[in-house]
């Protein structure tokens, strides 16, 4: 998957909408970290403020957590954020 640079939707929800994915798929498995957020800027070639605007949508969809020291992990699928909030 990519994004598109030049694209009317905003490239922090294109990337989050990548890594959303990505997690659905099994990419990033629920237990597991995510790239760093640097990472994922050199990745999707968007600064880390978008990248780090990226992580916060997923944070705030109950999707991943940071841990200190240690990483960005995920903490359940969106499937199962559904099925809490439903």
């Amino acid at each position: 998957m990519s994004i598109d640079l030049d694209g009317m939707e905003p490239l922090y929800l294109q990337v989050a909408g990548v890594l959303t994915a990505r997690i659905v798929d099994g990419a990033y498995p629920v237990g597991r970290r995510i790239p760093a957020v640097r990472a994922i800027a050199d990745e999707f070639k968007v600064s880390v403020n978008t990248a780090e605007a990226a992580t916060r949508v997923l944070r705030d969809r109950g999707l991943i957590r940071g841990v200190h020291g240690r990483g960005t992990f995920v903490i359940a699928k969106p499937s199962e954020v559904e099925e809490k909030d439903g």
